[in-house]
């Protein structure tokens, strides 16, 4: 059973009852990285790290030690369009959650010297993040895939943006964004509803007074197909290839997301595992994904492989996308790829901390949660033809690749 409640502020709040001395709480901003002016870009993650640096009544360290010191745990991350804010505690702090929360996002004075400190930390982070290409060549694919859009730039930013960062610009930001009506409230754990309202009204109920106007996001123009080749010195060639895809809200993404798992949906039996590592041993990792966001989304392949074995990789893998193109499954295939499906589902659901922040992301987009239950009779009522469509539709095109060697 989900709970729902509105403040008059505009505040959304949901509420997941889950029988487990193990709580969690937080807030999802519906902005992101797409909701950068050119002067700001990395500004929305930046905003991330300082609302840890310190309030009107707390510095840095009694942030980090206000749930440190009871076993539990604050943390944040940044995507393109959401900001996460969430704490994971004994249930017996909800309250102490509740008002740390609030404190961060209604009273952090980002002080200039906190600036100068997080500046360097972030230009680290990312400094160090283009030593791993395995990771690296996500982000890069995807800038390069909506390149000219908003959505196609670095969630960390880069040297040239952050170094021109100050409170001003940080104020401009939150102003434009961090208001209760673009944010939702989620609790998952075993506190009443009634509880939950109350400690959120004491401490949420802020005016919801925007002071400058939004950016405004703009659909993503379709990609146009390109294959750029980077050099990095490495031992291995890493190549991402893509397509375009629908959307969050598209009424055929349980399909796509069931055409992925089949595909190399990261288990030892899909179809891009067997051809390339197991029947051929060219790869040691090949997987596939699906990137979706409320107005567009992509379905990406991966691989690392001694560089000379690099065109026969994507040989076999065209070779299996046109097999699932031209070919429907059969009942018993169907029959055992929503099986597998389903059951990695109910697996992953077993992680909670994930599950209230699907319960956050769910509500901000839809406002509603969808249960498993619903998602498995979604999936049951895919057919092999609507497989096949959606996989013609999605390899349509040329695939862009991206190319490390």
């Amino acid at each position: 059973m989900i709970h729902t409640h509105t403040l008059q502020n505009g505040l959304r709040i949901v509420h997941r009852p889950f029988p487990s001395e193990i709580s969690y709480c937080g807030i999802v901003v519906g902005a992101g990285s797409r909701d950068e002016y050119p002067d700001e870009l990395g500004m929305a993650h930046f905003v991330e790290h300082m609302l840890f640096k310190g309030t009107t009544k707390r510095k840095a360290h009694h942030i980090a030690n206000r749930m440190e010191n009871v076993g539990g745990e604050l943390n944040a991350y940044t995507t393109k369009e959401e900001t996460f804010y969430y704490v994971t505690f004994l249930e017996e702090y909800f309250s102490r959650a509740t008002e740390l929360l609030s404190d961060i996002l209604f009273h952090s004075v980002f002080s200039p010297r906190q600036i100068e400190r997080e500046r360097e930390v972030i230009l680290d982070e990312i400094n160090s993040y283009h030593d791993t290409p395995s990771e690296l060549i996500y982000d890069d694919f995807e800038n390069l895939f909506y390149k000219g859009d908003d959505m196609g730039h670095y969630i960390l930013g880069g040297p040239a943006t952050l170094n021109a960062f100050g409170r001003e610009q940080i104020m401009n930001f939150m102003e434009r964004h961090y208001h209760p009506s673009e944010m939702v409230f989620f609790s998952f754990g075993k506190t009443a509803f009634e509880k939950v309202v109350l400690q959120v009204e004491k401490y949420f109920s802020a005016p919801n007074d925007p002071v400058h106007p939004k950016k405004g996001r703009t659909s993503p123009v379709r990609s146009i197909p390109f294959v750029e080749e980077v050099e990095k010195n490495t031992t291995q060639t890493h190549v991402m290839l893509g397509y375009p895809a629908f959307s969050l809200h598209h009424p055929r993404k349980y399909a796509l997301y069931l055409l992925n798992n089949i595909l190399g949906g990261g288990s030892l039996n899909s179809r891009l595992n067997v051809s390339l590592r197991e029947n051929h041993g060219l790869a040691y990792l090949v997987e596939s994904s699906v990137t979706l966001y409320s107005d567009s989304g992509f379905l990406s392949i991966y691989f690392a492989c001694d560089p000379k074995q690099r065109g026969k990789c994507i040989r076999l893998i065209g070779k299996e996308i046109e097999k699932i193109k031209s070919k429907e499954l059969t009942p018993m295939q169907l029959s055992l790829a929503k099986r597998q499906w389903k059951g990695q589902l109910g697996i992953a659901s077993e992680n909670n901390e994930n599950s209230a922040l699907a319960l956050g992301k769910q509500f901000l987009h839809f406002h509603r949660y969808t249960p498993l239950e619903e998602i498995f009779t979604q999936i049951d009522t895919i057919t092999s033809g609507q497989l096949q469509e959606v996989a013609n539709e999605v390899f349509a095109d040329t695939a862009s690749g991206l190319i490390y060697y």
